[in-house]
């Protein structure tokens, strides 16, 4: 029998996120004691993949306990908007995400973590960054998270406190600056697609593009410069900025009169 209630509301939604926190933090003795059988890198994925299953599980069945909801909307109905949906999310990476976390101030002990996992570079790391990360963090805080609260609240809430979710279950303000702004992104794409698929192939992609990144740049040493260093001078910084920000405008200035004009023909056959 379904719930007249969707789940989850704003309350749940944040015990949802203790929920991935609790998991973080019970499954820690996993990744230590894997460490010295399989390495730091396929120990961590092992870890981070057995955790965010584990609670991406617990919020399935409470949402099912919940609602009698037991399936999650996977199909893409616009493939030919992905290559501006994927554009815009990596225009929104270099253009607000990078230059914004900059900003914050980072202590040693973050910048050695952050040097650690820049150092990943095998298989290990790539399967836990673009395959796992984007289908178990998705399928809580859109699939489940998000699905719930855009039929209780506005789009624009529902919207920003996913986003706020996803950015805080990351536990650094560097991290929570990427999940607000990606995830807000990726919010208002699942809002406007309702397509779980296209929300996992953005965070793939943007993830993707940290991955990358790691075989071109020096990561580690950029942790130790400024903003305008690791992109050799002030001008330079400003210049990607810029022009990161003109495709992300541009994408999402297309993408909205796209989703308007799919909305306003539905609207239309639905009349009919």
């Amino acid at each position: 029998m379904n719930s007249t209630k969707p789940y989850p509301n704003l309350a749940q939604s944040w015990g949802i996120t203790g929920i991935v926190i609790l998991c973080m933090l019970l499954f820690t003795p996993v990744n230590i004691v894997l460490l010295p059988i399989l390495g730091k890198e396929y120990a961590m994925m092992t870890y981070y993949v057995l955790m965010m299953a584990v609670a991406g599980f617990i919020a399935h069945l409470i949402r099912k306990n919940e609602t009698g909801v037991k399936s999650y909307p996977f199909k893409i109905k616009q493939v030919q908007l992905l290559p501006l949906i994927l554009l815009g999310a990596l225009g929104l990476l270099f253009g607000i995400v990078n230059p914004v976390g900059s900003l914050i101030p980072m202590p040693d002990l973050f910048k050695e973590m952050f040097k650690e996992i820049a150092s990943l570079k095998g298989f290990g790391a790539f399967a836990m960054m673009v395959i796992a990360a984007p289908v178990f963090e998705e399928f809580i805080f859109r699939g489940v998270i998000l699905d719930g609260m855009l039929k209780r609240y506005s789009p624009a809430k529902a919207i920003f406190w996913s986003s706020f979710l996803f950015g805080f279950v990351h536990l650094n303000p560097w991290q929570f600056v990427t999940g607000l702004v990606i995830g807000g992104f990726i919010g208002w794409i699942y809002y406007r697609t309702h397509s779980l698929s296209i929300s996992m192939l953005i965070h793939a992609t943007v993830n993707s593009c940290a991955f990358f990144l790691k075989f071109f740049m020096d990561e580690e040493a950029m942790l130790d410069q400024s903003f305008a260093e690791s992109f050799g001078g002030m001008t330079n910084a400003l210049a990607v900025t810029a022009g990161a920000l003109v495709i992300a405008a541009v994408c999402i200035i297309v993408l909205k009169q796209q989703f308007e004009k799919t909305s306003d023909t539905v609207q239309l056959n639905e009349a009919e």
